[in-house]
Parts: C-alpha cells; structure tokens; sequence
C-alpha cells in the first residue's frame, strides 16, 4: 500500500469528524523536504484556522502510528479554485462547470481544449466546447484537468 493510502486510511475519519471532506493525500519532496500534504474541503469553504485545526487532530494520529520512515513536514491545505479533477469525487463537483482540459496528444486536432462537463464515468468524462462539439476524453489521456477560471 502506498504512503499517501496508509496515512489517509488513518486519519480520514478524525477528519470527517471534525466536518471535512479529505479529498486527496499526496507526499511528494520540496525544496529538498518531504512534505505530506492533506487536502480538504466542505462547502462554505476552508480557512487557513479550519487547515491549523486539522493539522493538530491528525498529528498525533500520524506520530502514533508512524507510516513514514523519513522526516517530513505536515501540510494542510484548501484544494484551491484550480486543483487538478483526479478522483470521481472531483469530476461530481465539477459536473456543469467549465474545465481547462491538455492532452498528451492531439485529438480532433488540438492538444487544449475548454469546456463545460457534462459526463463522467471510471475511465473518463465529456465535454461540450464553445462551439458545440462534444468532445469524449479518456482520462488516461490527460496531462490535465482543472477548473478553468475566467477573470
């Protein structure tokens, strides 16, 4: 089992508890750190004390335990406006939202697409373009999705 799956198998539940989603655990090195990293959310949003709140439930839940081996530095963090769609979780609430879609390589001629998401199943999703084509992406395909923000 990999680390992100042990360390989110262990702290998951004291998570909800305290009223969030955990969407996503990833442990990944930094500027020369390890750094684990939840991903949270609900629906009025996240603050910078609802991720120091999280950080101090599940500290002791990891030092208890101990998954990792190595030394690693603890973040909680908001999934952010732009997160990358990666887990069913993401694609539902993201359902009817404009997404920013980059392609490995190029279908119907373009490797970018934008576009409103209007399915989604285990192995990928569709989109409807700006101009009316319904565009069907494997997910295996994608170098990205995220939401795409207008300004």
């Amino acid at each position: 089992m990999k680390t992100t799956e042990i360390c989110e198998n262990l702290c998951k539940a004291k998570i909800e508890s305290l009223g969030f989603e955990l969407c996503d655990v990833d442990y990944q090195r930094e500027y020369g750190d390890w750094v684990l990293t939840f991903y949270i959310d609900r629906p009025e949003g996240v603050t910078i004390d609802d991720c120091e709140a999280v950080s101090r439930a599940i500290e002791p839940i990891l030092d208890e335990a101990d998954p990792i081996d190595q030394e690693y530095v603890l973040s909680v963090s908001s999934l952010g406006i732009d997160r990358p769609l990666k887990k069913p979780r993401d694609f539902e609430r993201a359902m009817g939202q404009e997404l920013e879609i980059k392609l490995y390589a190029p279908q119907n001629g373009k490797k970018q697409w934008i576009g409103t998401l209007t399915a989604f199943d285990a192995d990928g999703f569709t989109v409807e373009t700006e101009s009316g084509i319904a565009l069907t992406v494997k997910k295996k395909d994608c170098a990205l999705v995220r939401p795409n923000i207008r300004f």
